[in-house]
């Protein structure tokens, strides 16, 4: 793409895309909508492939885990789904946000995953990230200390750091295995996703 010219055209969602996601050998694009959909797409022809239904609310994020078998979406319908990523089939439906669930990322191993999610009006989980088992599905950790609604996460290359980034102006690094909060950057003068 050293052109810079225009490759493709996918269409196919009837709301907006919210979010895109590459697998990790280059040959699929997944793309999350306003229509609680995710549709996996060939990334050479643009063809539609899969068009992955369950959420009940629009989709906002999703991530292929590292060895592409497996994608993830977050949706304001408060849940985490895992899709085998070639038969479109659920796998996990994970449950914990009370407000909307807005980004994922997978740990570099892919045992884990990170979602964020938070409502800035709910004072139980104003802001949160959640690490989840990919195994059992199980939550094992809750990261909190924002004070708004947390938009984005991803872990450090080596899985032993995650860093959020918050509505309240700041991103966080917290320890991915005990959960405690290493440090807080400041300085944004908006939210930060």
């Amino acid at each position: 793409a050293t052109s810079g010219s225009e490759l493709l055209t996918l269409k196919g969602h009837t709301g907006w895309v919210m979010g895109v996601a590459l697998s990790p050998d280059g040959q699929r694009l997944a793309s999350a909508s306003y229509d609680e959909t995710v549709n996996v797409w060939d990334a050479t022809t643009g063809q539609e492939m899969l068009t992955l239904k369950g959420h009940t609310n629009r989709v906002a994020s999703l991530v292929f885990s590292p060895d592409g078998k497996r994608l993830a979406s977050a949706s304001h319908d408060g849940t985490v789904k895992v899709w085998d990523s070639t038969s479109g089939q659920e796998t996990l439906t994970l449950k914990g946000h009370s407000g909307p669930a807005t980004s994922v990322a997978f740990s570099p191993d892919g045992k884990r995953l990170a979602s964020t999610g938070g409502d800035p009006w709910d004072q139980r989980e104003p802001g949160v990230v959640k690490v989840w088992d990919v195994t059992t599905g199980q939550e094992t950790l809750t990261l909190k200390g924002h004070t708004s609604g947390v938009r984005g996460v991803a872990f450090s290359p080596d899985g032993n750091r995650l860093v959020s980034a918050s509505d309240d102006h700041t991103v966080k690094v917290w320890d991915a295995t005990t959960g405690q909060e290493m440090l807080t950057l400041k300085g944004h003068a908006g939210g930060v996703r």
